[in-house]
């Protein structure tokens, strides 16, 4: 479980509405990669490197889940990942 007073104030903005002491760094993996790289900065994508491999980040970049990115921000990962993604799976990722 993820204990709110150890996640640092950047990273807090990302589950704004979310109970951070149900989550837990290894089974909501794909959620939290997800939020950060769509709502976090810099600093976020550094706490991510540190609790989480390159690898993890792909995966969930390679597997998007339906409706919760921005359409920016996972094009921009798709190219910074350098990441083929199918435009129907993009869609899919993507909301409106």
């Amino acid at each position: 479980m993820i204990k709110p007073e150890t996640i640092p104030d950047h990273i807090l903005r990302c589950f704004w509405s979310y109970d951070l002491t149900k989550l837990d760094l290894d089974r909501h993996k794909n959620f939290i990669i997800t939020q950060v790289l769509n709502y976090g900065d810099w600093q976020g994508v550094k706490w991510l490197y540190e609790n989480y491999s390159e690898d993890d980040l792909k995966q969930v970049i390679k597997e998007p889940r339906r409706g919760l990115w921005f359409k920016r921000a996972l094009n921009f990962w798709l190219t910074v990942l350098e990441i083929d993604l199918p435009p129907k799976e993009f869609d899919r990722a993507t909301f409106r």
